[in-house]
């Protein structure tokens, strides 16, 4: 670490200070969250990809997860910018993804998925394959779009997972993301809603994490005890901001035990306003909940640094940007571990080094023209 990153203003200080996941050492407590920019032609991560990511490890985040990077599974994907995570070119060019962001002084993971039944009949790169999820049921309108995964099936998704965290380990990155939220597949096993099975991965909330758990002990398997395995969860999908799989800390701890009995290292917590609480009676959010039950560390993310929650980009109004004194009070009373930034670092590749240096007039605003480029 050099002089400046340790010349944090004090009132942000907490952001700035070191932390470990098993033998991974992090230097400061900000992540960039995955945010997904569809920038690779074909499925491969150019240069620029490359450049784009170094620029964040150059002005000081601490720990980099890659946007989604799609498993080997057919029907994955619905866009065929969004980057693979399997195949030789692909492969390579998040090689020079990582090479870059090493040469930084950074951290860097790829965030492992597959979106399930989101992606609809018909889409590209494979129209010819149908969606796939636990029950073969449209996220959205819960239409049946396509039977039942068979157990084959899931264990040639799950084989797959498995053999991206190898290739992840073997090309140099700092460890894997799994993308079990938001209502994509993994997720679509947790929610009752999308899974209707009455097998082994059917049932229970318990019964439902299964799939997810399968994944965690084979990418284990693939990578070895000490490369770290984190799972991004939420309780709110993309279709349903009200959904929740656990109504109280009792289901959630159902639900998160056998995650950490898999391996899981780390809980990346999505919420859509860090600063709410989870449960009633209580001020922990989803990541201060996570952690008390498992004692593992988590991630907060969800607005972090906008003055609006992130929702309202989508509607073409500006976020904005906003002080952290929420935050730096929650972190300092170790609610949590890590700290997940999106747009506010998608529009900024200097939010962290702005944030440490006290340079908060100079922030730039997200406004959704920033999605059109690779800043």
């Amino acid at each position: 670490m050099n002089n400046q990153e340790t010349q944090s203003t004090p009132k942000v200080g907490p952001l700035f200070e070191p932390f470990t996941i098993g033998n991974l050492k992090v230097k400061n407590r900000i992540v960039m969250a995955p945010m997904t920019r569809a920038f690779s032609p074909g499925g491969v991560p150019g240069p620029d990809v490359a450049a784009y990511y170094r620029r964040r490890a150059e002005n000081g985040v601490g720990l980099i997860i890659t946007e989604g990077t799609l498993i080997n599974d057919p029907a994955a994907t619905n866009n065929l910018n969004i980057p693979n995570f399997h195949g030789e070119d692909a492969l390579n060019g998040w090689a020079n993804v990582v090479s870059q962001v090493h040469e930084a002084g950074g951290l860097i993971m790829p965030q492992l998925w597959h979106i399930g039944t989101d992606r609809k009949i018909g889409a590209i790169p494979n129209p010819e394959e149908l969606p796939i999820g636990p029950s073969g049921l449209d996220i959205a309108t819960g239409e049946k779009v396509n039977e039942p995964m068979s157990e084959a099936r899931i264990a040639s998704v799950i084989a797959a997972y498995a053999q991206a965290a190898a290739d992840a380990k073997r090309i140099g990155f700092d460890g894997i993301e799994l993308h079990g939220a938001h209502g994509y597949l993994i997720d679509q096993f947790f929610w009752e809603k999308t899974n209707q099975r009455n097998d082994n991965y059917g049932g229970d909330l318990v019964r439902r994490t299964r799939f997810a758990a399968e994944i965690v002990e084979a990418c284990r398997r693939a990578v070895g005890p000490d490369f770290p395995i984190i799972i991004r969860i939420s309780q709110w999908k993309s279709s349903d901001y009200q959904a929740k799989l656990a109504q109280n800390p009792e289901q959630l701890s159902q639900f998160l035990s056998p995650l950490v009995e898999a391996g899981v290292d780390v809980f990346h917590c999505s919420t859509r306003r860090f600063w709410e609480p989870e449960f009633e009676g209580s001020d922990l959010n989803f990541a201060g909940w996570v952690k008390k039950i498992t004692g593992k560390p988590t991630i907060t993310v969800g607005s972090v640094g906008l003055d609006n929650e992130f929702i309202s980009s989508f509607k073409g109004e500006s976020a904005g940007t906003a002080n952290v004194d929420a935050l730096i009070e929650k972190l300092s009373k170790n609610e949590f571990d890590l700290v997940a930034v999106g747009r506010a670092l998608l529009v900024d590749p200097a939010w962290a080094a702005k944030i440490r240096d006290g340079l908060t007039d100079e922030l730039k605003v997200f406004t959704p023209q920033a999605l059109g480029t690779l800043s």
